[in-house]
């Protein structure tokens, strides 16, 4: 299919490809060849196994294709819509328990049983978690003294606690598990680590979900094995959130502190009214949009906004474009923190929107101005542009971020 299309598209060498590289301009910005493509909210797209597909970068139009179920989330169905290095040809089907990679019924079936879960009481304990969480690491950084990474020091170690936390990892495992993490989401570690630590994580999930039906305790997965899911179910599952839950906030974190740092009257602004914490974090979410990008596979033909999209075709929605639609966000490219920044498209929209949004904001929502208050005089220990950032990723952020502040 993608070779018969490419050859009876005369024109299909100049269709763009989507575009990632940010390493010249403003290290938050969309790449510049993106941004030049979204006077058109829909358009052609080439994709990297010369399939010609669609990009989208109009909010509205994302909305549409999103919430529409006539678009897949298969897998198997699409078409990468960059190289990605080590990728098969074709994509696989997902692995059990990857809902993000199911339609339904399948997919309805695990999200009603994960939805159920996500309840009031959870969210509220695991915000007094999260606070405490927050001030331990504070405490150490402190403790440690001016000078540190703020990555490995504050925005990983958050949410990979507060992820055991969700999971019931115990806290005689926890060193073990994070470590595990750690390598599989560390860029500069080889293939064959990562592969070793992913290998390790899957045997240690199976093992806990064995535990928790053995000896229930006050988690998200004692509370699944009630269910009629399989162990390899839950393995999956838990695998899933950890994957879905840990790399996308801690990367809010370090990329979000990075440009608070880098836009003084907004951080100003965050230190003398901490109420604005909640707002902070919708526009930060808008903003950076870590989690990029969300492609879907027409299962058949479909109009959206006079562009008829055939069957087995790929369209790629762009959250970097579609957050900073101008028609639907004025001054897209400022970081405005008064903004009501309702509506973005950083969690996705739809059925597959983000089952844990409401925890990812809960941990932003403390730690941002947590960090801040106890430091008042952070800033960046190496200039801006020796940053090194996550370009090499679909979750957009920093490698690391040396950071330092006055002793008192």
């Amino acid at each position: 299919m993608s070779n018969e299309q490419t050859h009876t598209n005369p024109n299909a060498d100049e269709l763009p490809t989507l575009p990632t590289d940010r390493r010249t301009g403003c290290p938050f910005d969309p790449p510049a060849e993106l941004t030049a493509l979204s006077d058109r909210p829909i358009r052609r797209m080439r994709y990297a196994d010369g399939h010609i597909g669609w990009l989208v970068t109009g909010h509205a139009a994302a909305r549409a294709i999103l919430a529409d179920p006539r678009f897949s989330s298969r897998y198997e169905l699409m078409h990468m819509p960059m190289p990605m290095e080590g990728a098969p040809e074709e994509l696989p089907p997902a692995q059990v328990g990857d809902i993000v990679g199911l339609d339904a019924p399948e997919h309805t079936r695990y999200r009603r049983l994960l939805t159920g879960k996500f309840t009031v009481r959870r969210m509220r304990q695991l915000t007094e978690r999260v606070e405490e969480f927050t001030a331990e690491r504070l405490d150490a950084m402190e403790q440690a003294g001016p000078g540190v990474d703020l990555v490995e020091a504050f925005a990983h170690p958050v949410p990979a606690l507060v992820i055991c936390e969700l999971l019931g990892v115990p806290y005689a495992d926890r060193e073990r598990f994070q470590g595990h993490v750690a390598t599989i989401f560390d860029q500069t570690a080889g293939p064959e680590a990562m592969g070793e630590a992913y290998v390790a994580l899957l045997q240690y999930l199976n093992e806990l979900v064995l535990a928790k039906r053995a000896e229930p305790t006050d988690d998200l997965l004692s509370d699944l094995t009630t269910s009629d899911l399989t162990d390899e179910e839950l393995a999956g599952i838990g695998g899933l959130l950890l994957a879905a839950g840990l790399d996308t906030t801690a990367n809010m974190l370090g990329l979000g502190t990075f440009a608070l740092l880098s836009n003084a009257d907004q951080l100003d602004a965050l230190r003398a009214d901490p109420g604005l914490a909640e707002q902070t974090v919708e526009e930060l979410l808008r903003y950076l949009s870590v989690a990029d990008p969300l492609p879907r596979a027409a299962l058949e033909d479909v109009e959206v906004e006079g562009h008829l999209i055939k069957a087995g075709e790929t369209v790629t929605v762009s959250v970097q474009g579609t957050n900073r639609d101008p028609q639907k966000f004025p001054e897209p490219d400022r970081l405005d923190i008064h903004r009501k920044a309702t509506g973005h498209l950083a969690f996705g929209h739809g059925a597959h929107q983000c089952l844990g949004q409401q925890l990812a904001r809960v941990e932003m929502a403390v730690a941002f101005p947590a960090l801040f208050a106890r430091f008042p005089t952070l800033r960046l220990a190496v200039p801006a542009e020796e940053v090194q950032l996550r370009d090499r990723s679909n979750i957009y952020g920093v490698v690391s971020l040396p950071v330092t502040w006055d002793k008192e």
